[in-house]
């Protein structure tokens, strides 16, 4: 049996079983196993299968030696088969959870198109639909981080709404083309003009140039909507992560008027090091929420990086204080991450965020504009 086949098979066997179950502690260790299953957790046939087949092929071609090592590699093969199933398993199990989700809030959910399973198993991967416009790094400041992208359909139909996208990081890394294209390119797709935001981040910069600059990109897509056909009146902010713990910052500050807030994997506590006496609140649970437009949360069950409680503690707040609708799933078994990849978790979320969108309650989407993506379009 071949050597590469069996490092391959311990690799995989590996990244599978920490996706399967993730460690939350200690810290570092917790978020290495996201960064170890980030791929498998979300496409784990082509995590598996790519790296598994090589290995195969070089085995048959080297020759199979029925030595010991013969039935260790098929007990390994077999175990990890199962453990990619139940992964696979829990990523298709995100769409009853979403769809349950958006009831709940009183809309009517997402209905699931035919072929959804194995059309998301063939194009995990992210790619702009040739009908989509991107004009990249515009300047929003003086800064070289202060740059945004722009999706638009072509032939810019007039009056979509807009959506601002702030990137993950942590607020020392990101980009604005890396997370959260799937879902720019949806809503662009739709007739949305759909902006993609950098922001500065530290060790040069701290919280209040960060929420500086996503008032900034805010104010830039209300004041140039409309030169890309856009609605500067339906504004829709959204964010993942960090960019996820922006939007909820704005999204509750009454000064700023959003037709509706999405949050993907936020972060939702203090900013590094601050507590309570901070000169700016730097936490959304510490803000009113009276004023709250509608909120759409998403957020893995089992997120090592930002554990799901603080999602939990955000949506019961939210609907305790606000009047505006609260739409939150816990994905199953769903990590940090979740968007960067066009996965079955991912599919079933923007399934949710289309119907959110367009419900009566938050009436921030136009009719589809003869869409040409696949229905089941992540």
């Amino acid at each position: 049996m071949s050597i590469g086949y069996l490092l391959a098979l311990v690799t995989i066997g590996g990244f599978t079983l920490i996706s399967l179950w993730p460690p939350q502690r200690p810290r570092p260790l917790a978020r290495l196993a996201y960064l170890m299953g980030l791929t498998v957790n979300e496409v784990p046939h082509l995590a598996a299968g790519l790296p598994l087949a090589a290995a195969a092929i070089q085995t048959v071609a080297s020759g199979v030696d029925a030595d010991w090592t013969l039935p260790v590699a098929a007990a390994g093969t077999a175990a990890v088969g199962v453990g990619i199933v139940e992964i696979a398993r829990r990523g298709t199990r995100a769409w009853p959870v979403v769809a349950a989700a958006v009831e709940s809030a009183g809309m009517e959910a997402p209905r699931r198109p035919q072929g959804w399973v194995w059309r998301t198993l063939l194009t995990p991967i992210p790619r702009r639909p040739r009908q989509l416009v991107r004009i990249a790094d515009i300047p929003y400041g003086h800064d070289r981080r202060q740059r945004l992208d722009v999706y638009h359909r072509r032939g810019r139909p007039a009056g979509g709404p807009v959506l601002v996208y702030l990137h993950p990081g942590g607020y020392y890394s990101g980009d604005k083309h890396r997370e959260g294209r799937a879902l720019l390119h949806r809503l662009a797709e739709r007739g949305w003009v759909c902006i993609s935001a950098n922001y500065r981040l530290r060790r040069s910069a701290g919280f209040e140039d960060h929420l500086s600059d996503a008032r900034r990109a805010l104010a830039w897509a209300k004041g140039n909507a409309t030169r890309y056909g856009g609605d500067p009146e339906r504004v829709v902010m959204a964010g993942s992560s960090a960019g996820a713990h922006l939007t909820s910052l704005l999204a509750l500050d009454p000064s700023t008027r959003l037709a509706a807030a999405i949050c993907l994997y936020g972060y939702y506590g203090r900013y590094y090091g601050r507590m309570a006496s901070e000169p700016v609140t730097s936490t959304p649970l510490a803000m009113s929420a009276a004023g709250a437009p509608p909120f759409f949360i998403a957020h893995g069950d089992h997120d090592t990086w930002t554990p799901v409680e603080g999602a939990r503690e955000l949506a019961a707040k939210l609907r305790r204080e606000s009047p505006s609708p609260v739409v939150a799933a816990e994905l199953p078994g769903g990590q940090h991450g979740f968007d960067l990849w066009r996965s079955w978790r991912c599919s079933a979320v923007l399934a949710g965020i289309d119907a959110f969108v367009d419900a009566p309650e938050v009436a921030v989407g136009p009719p589809p504009v003869q869409p040409r993506a696949r229905p089941d379009g992540c």
